[in-house]
């Protein structure tokens, strides 16, 4: 139905019977000659109309140009005046003719002085004009908002190229470590890899998921790096969701946070730890996450991910997220709030 209206709306024939149709209403709502049955008063009446709408016409297609295009205010309104007064001259001297005398048609003497008539084109200029420039900037404000919808997506998509190697380049040196030190867990985790990446490859082609399966998908590479580390570090995991199968997220949006605080928050050598609580609650998404900071780190980042992660926090949620990070050397912490939106059924 708002496609169909839309099409409607955009079409200029229709935008142009509809600036007629408005115009005419207001025209015939300060006439008389729509209470007379007498032909030659119906007649003067269109007739009447038909200079107002011409005028209207003159002022759109010559002088506005003026105003819009060569950006001359001064210019546009002296002779906008010139024809409403030339206009108006016209009506008047119409409307005093011998042809017109014989009409039913403006018998009142206010109706047959050349103020009103002067307030006629003026008035039409207005009913008329108002409307074809509304549908003017509602044309240049849809193509703006279709430009900008498209480039959203443009970057979005280009972001979610960049975001998808990444993730698996760190998912399979996850695996490749598991590999050297537990080679019999290989099979089993390799089953695992394979369902992260199914997850990915399906959720890519998707602007929102359900908020369960992407929290269902973090709780598979928590699980898959714990096996990694061999619980040599402190991992702590928890989440909370108060109303189940009722929002969506945008897909791989809260996993480059998480893969952050492995890659840089766990080690073999110092005492590590991953704290991480994930909360839902009345629409609001609640990410916490605190990873310790190793002394002496060989490990180089790219910053790839996080990057991509904010551009697309912007992109797609723009002022309905809070995203608060702290570094105090020791520790690095993740504060994330996301207002979601609800599934509708």
């Amino acid at each position: 139905m708002n496609t169909k209206f839309d099409n409607i709306i955009d079409n200029k024939w229709w935008q142009e019977i509809a600036v007629v149709a408005f115009s005419f209403t207001i025209y015939t709502l300060k006439s008389d000659w729509m209470f007379f049955s007498y032909s030659s008063s119906i007649l003067m009446g269109l007739c009447f109309y038909l200079i107002l709408y011409i005028h209207a016409q003159f002022n759109r297609f010559f002088l506005l140009p003026i105003l819009f295009k060569s950006h001359r205010p001064l210019t546009y309104l002296s002779l906008t005046l010139i024809g409403v007064l030339a206009f108006s001259i016209a009506l008047f001297e119409i409307s005093t003719s011998e042809i017109f005398s014989k009409s039913h048609l403006y018998q009142n003497s206010h109706q047959r002085s050349y103020l009103y008539h002067l307030a006629s084109v003026l008035g039409g200029l207005v009913s008329i004009l108002s409307p074809i420039i509304v549908f003017k900037y509602y044309g240049i404000y849809k193509k703006q908002m279709d430009e900008t919808l498209l480039f959203n997506q443009m970057q979005l998509n280009s972001l979610k190229v960049q975001l998808n190697p990444h993730f698996l380049f760190n998912t399979f040196n996850t695996l490749y470590g598991i590999s050297l030190e537990f080679p019999n867990r290989t099979p089993d985790l390799i089953m695992k890899v394979s369902q992260l990446m199914r997850y990915q490859l399906e959720s890519s082609n998707k602007q929102f998921v359900s908020l369960e399966d992407e929290l269902s998908f973090i709780n598979s590479y928590v699980q898959l790096e714990k096996e990694r580390l061999d619980y040599h570090c402190e991992i702590t995991y928890d989440c909370k969701i108060d109303n189940e199968n009722t929002y969506k997220i945008a897909p791989m949006l809260l996993i480059a946070f998480i893969e952050n605080s492995f890659k840089h928050g766990t080690y073999a050598i110092e005492k590590c730890f991953v704290r991480i609580i994930i909360t839902a609650k009345n629409g609001l998404l609640h990410l916490h996450v605190v990873n310790s900071i190793p002394k002496k780190t060989d490990v180089i980042s790219t910053k790839i991910g996080l990057k991509n992660t904010n551009e697309r926090l912007n992109l797609i949620y723009g002022k309905n997220y809070k995203l608060d990070i702290q570094d105090d050397k020791n520790t690095y912490i993740v504060d994330l709030k996301i207002q979601l939106k609800k599934i509708v059924e």
